[in-house]
């Protein structure tokens, strides 16, 4: 305080009077019920904390509600939806503001949920999504059936059971929470997961499946995200949530609802007693009917054989047509025979007469002579040109031999194995060799020296040239 302070008031700072209000706040509200309609809400902040407003048709407080209360919620906050919050009133020290911290929360009584409840299924039939040409037919008789529901309880033990009485198969299932936080995201995920399988364990049907309660422990069951996922579905869903009387917006998403878990059961697959049952009676029939059939046949064909005409009557024209024909036959044969007699004596007998015969037998011996006469003449001339090229090839044969050379006083030497010699360095020193003249062989061996060599040349006979 001042000396020109014009009285003794107290000055505060700001953080004195934010801190003070803060704490008179907190102690006079330290837990309050707060009823009012939420505003504001964008969903979960990236914390985990959930920011939004309360608000009536007179005033408005702003709401926080922290991480670890908002795991806790049954319900998750939903714009426009009515609820009575229940926590502490707090102030915000960087502003001049107020708001409730809120702990607990739950919807403002059934009329609250049944408005919010309403208007949600009128927006999303708005979409289509509840719309009958959307649905899809249930398979008469599924391979895999696939069953989201809670994996303890009676609704799966009675599902299973009931499957098992009726038709025994496969059945898969995905266990979810079906109640409180959270129980909409899982249902909504496994409808999805289902329709992602491949290959033969994909179901063929889908039960989505809960016991009874209120309408605050079937309230997952209208979740948006869970009509969605159950709308898409390529799968027919079959929605069993609740008893007969209870209705969640599911149902009207699915593509058949069934008043109870076991009833869903039975939708799903027929009794197989009463699926045999039927069979044999229907053979029975088809036994039946296919007796009465061939027996009206044979009937039919018994009346038709009635009214044709007997063998012999079917016979009697081609018999008489044959009859005509064998008579006809025999006549012609006879004529035929006749005409080719008079036809053979009035010619080729007349051309076999012995005078006729006697002409054409000297025709021919005339004819065969000068064919023997030709023959015999080239067979001559043939012979006499084949002698003479022969004569001619023996003395061409001749002028070609070896003994007309020795003849003309050349001589062959050969080695003790035969072989012509023509070298004189093919000879050896004492090597044996062999000289044939014109007149005969002589055997001589090899000295060694070199035998003088004549210079005079040889005489030329007369009328001959020289020999080299």
């Amino acid at each position: 305080m001042t000396d020109e302070s014009p009285n003794n008031a107290y000055e505060f700072s700001v953080f004195e009077i934010s801190a003070a209000l803060k704490r008179v706040v907190e102690d006079s509200f330290g837990n309050v019920r707060v009823r009012g309609e939420i505003s504001g809400y964008r969903g979960v902040h990236t914390s985990g904390h959930a920011y939004f407003s309360l608000k009536d048709d007179r005033a408005r407080i702003e709401a926080v509600v922290w991480r670890g209360s908002f795991s806790k919620l049954k319900f998750r906050p939903e714009e426009g939806m009515e609820v009575v919050a229940t926590g502490k009133l707090t102030t915000f020290p960087g502003s001049s503001k107020y708001q409730i911290v809120i702990e607990q929360m739950e919807p403002a009584g059934a009329g609250a949920l049944m408005a919010l409840l309403e208007e949600r299924k009128r927006r999303l039939a708005a979409e289509g999504l509840f719309d009958e040409g959307r649905k899809q037919l249930l398979p008469f008789l599924p391979r895999v059936i696939g069953v989201v529901t809670s994996p303890t309880g009676a609704v799966i033990r009675d599902i299973l059971h009931r499957i098992a009485d009726r038709f025994p198969l496969h059945v898969l299932v995905w266990p979810v929470k079906v109640q409180g936080e959270g129980s909409g995201d899982e249902v909504a995920a496994a409808v999805r997961g289902f329709n992602a399988f491949e290959g033969n364990m994909r179901p063929d049907v889908l039960i989505v499946a809960r016991g009874g309660g209120s309408l605050e422990d079937l309230w997952g069951f209208n979740d948006e995200a869970v009509v969605r996922a159950v709308a898409a579905s390529d799968i027919p869903v079959i929605s069993a949530v609740g008893h007969e009387t209870d209705w969640t917006l599911i149902d009207l998403a699915a593509d058949m609802r069934a008043p109870t878990p076991t009833g869903a059961a039975e939708m799903a697959v027929p009794v197989k007693a009463d699926l045999l049952a039927a069979l044999a009676a229907l053979s029975a029939r088809l036994g039946g009917g296919l007796s009465r059939d061939l027996e009206r046949k044979r009937q039919a064909v018994r009346a038709a054989s009635r009214a044709l005409p007997g063998l012999d009557a079917l016979l009697a024209l081609p018999r008489r047509h044959f009859d005509e024909l064998t008579t006809r036959l025999a006549r012609g044969l006879a004529t035929g025979i006749e005409r080719k007699r008079i036809r053979f004596v009035d010619g080729i007998a007349a051309r076999l007469r012995p005078e006729s015969l006697t002409r054409a037998l000297e025709m021919r011996k005339r004819q065969f002579a000068q064919v023997g006469d030709r023959n015999f003449r080239a067979f001559q001339l043939g012979v006499r040109s084949r002698r003479e090229r022969l004569d001619a090839a023996w003395r061409l044969a001749g002028s070609y031999s070896h003994q007309n050379v020795l003849e003309r006083g050349f001589a062959l030497v050969r080695d003790a194995e035969g072989k012509p010699v023509k070298r004189r360095a093919e000879v050896q020193a004492g090597e044996a060799l062999e000289i044939q003249f014109a007149d005969g062989r002589v055997g001589v061996r090899e000295a060694g020296g070199a035998l003088p060599v004549s210079k005079a040349k040889p005489k030329r006979a007369a009328g001959q040239g020289d020999l080299f």
